[in-house]
């Protein structure tokens, strides 16, 4: 099975409730970005078609990609978890034994998802201070706290990823670097 094939029907790890919880999560996720590209670059392709073909963009061309960067941004902070595919700076975590670099991913995946949970709390306080002001969008017209909310969403689901990692760590022998992936390294290089 491919590294395409295995996401696309992502199972998580964890048993009962959690692992459904994760893989609904997976499914929700992947349909937020796969839309948010396609989105994106058909409102695109749509703008420079209208720029060539009419001589005037689409005016709201910049703030409907603006709303689709955030969601695919905040969208991806979470996939990017899932799937560890997180930048890991791993020089004294490889030096330790599997004892240690299970305490360790415990450690972070714990604080990490705190982290998160800090964010996603002032990221809510930022929506409802910008929802006070009655800021719009100057094109599209509708208030501009609205294109936030995948902001404190992304970061709630990230770190409930990372919390669901730790809990997968304390209660399996191996060390995973997310819920469903098993730490360590893949060959890829080929000898010449």
């Amino acid at each position: 099975m491919t590294e395409e094939e295995s996401e696309k029907n992502y199972r998580s790890g964890l048993p009962g409730f959690l692992g459904t919880i994760d893989t609904f999560i997976s499914k929700v996720e992947a349909v937020i970005l796969a839309l948010g590209v396609l989105l994106m670059a058909i409102n695109t392709i749509a703008n420079v078609i209208a720029r060539f073909v009419l001589g005037d963009s689409i005016f709201f061309t910049g703030e409907i990609n603006r709303i689709l960067i955030i969601m695919i941004t905040f969208a991806g902070i979470g996939y990017a978890a899932r799937h560890g595919r997180h930048i890991r700076m791993s020089a004294i975590y490889d030096a330790l034994p599997v004892g240690g670099r299970k305490a360790l991913m415990i450690t972070i995946a714990t604080f990490t998802s705190l982290v998160m949970f800090f964010l996603c709390y002032y990221s809510i306080i930022y929506i409802l201070d910008l929802q006070s002001k009655g800021r719009v969008l100057p094109a599209l017209g509708f208030p501009i706290w609205i294109i936030y909310v995948w902001v404190p969403l992304g970061f709630l689901i990230t770190g409930i990823q990372y919390l669901l990692t730790a809990i997968k760590n304390l209660v399996s022998r191996d060390v995973y670097l997310s819920t469903g992936v098993v730490d360590g390294y893949k060959d890829t290089e080929t000898e010449v």
